[in-house]
């Protein structure tokens, strides 16, 4: 089955960076779109950045300039590097794929990112 583990997540001071990495498995990655979102307490999951298989990117307005989404289709890893780093970054970050055949979607487990001001 598909599986998206993340790490990478931890707690850094505003205007610090912090580099967020999920492997996946039990799929051809090479061919899925893979995205980040997150989750600040009390609000909706929000998209991030999004790289598809042609490496075209995306990014949400509050994060562009800062963030970059990158993929290592022979590792099967989609990584997310945060610079200059917010207090209102503060979230659960997941990884998403969605499934190239069916459109399916499946999520990490989250990663918790935390920046003090």
């Amino acid at each position: 089955q598909v599986q998206l583990v993340e790490s990478g997540g931890g707690l850094v001071q505003t205007g610090g960076s912090l580099r967020l990495s999920c492997a996946v498995s039990g799929t051809t990655f090479s061919i899925n779109s893979m995205a980040w979102y997150r989750q600040a307490p009390g609000k909706q999951r929000e998209l991030v950045a999004t790289i598809r298989a042609n490496r075209s990117t995306d990014y949400a307005d509050a994060v562009k300039g800062r963030f970059t989404i990158s993929r290592d289709n022979v590792k099967s890893t989609v990584s997310l590097q945060m610079t200059s780093l917010k207090p209102e970054d503060t979230a659960v970050y997941y990884c998403n794929l969605r499934r190239f055949w069916t459109g399916d979607l499946y999520w990490g487990q989250g990663t918790q990112v935390t920046v003090s001001s």
